[in-house]
């Protein structure tokens, strides 16, 4: 009935958003929400607001580069 394995993340592999970084992770990621979906984006501070790509895309968050 339920496939688990079914992404209902509001992003998408491959896609670019505009987002603000909001918070730092504990591995000094930055965090960034989509829709309340956390994104971690790297080489980011607190209060950037940078176009990122999405690159990978888990259950209950997703990894993103900055775009070029």
């Amino acid at each position: 009935m339920f496939d688990r394995n079914e992404s209902i993340a509001p992003v998408q592999s491959g896609e670019m958003y505009d987002v603000k970084i909001e918070n730092i992770a504990s591995k000094g990621d930055g965090i960034a929400r989509v829709n309340g979906f956390v994104i971690f984006v790297p080489d980011t501070s607190v209060g950037d607001e940078v176009t990122i790509k999405v690159t990978k895309v888990m259950q209950k968050f997703a990894f993103a580069e900055l775009a070029a």
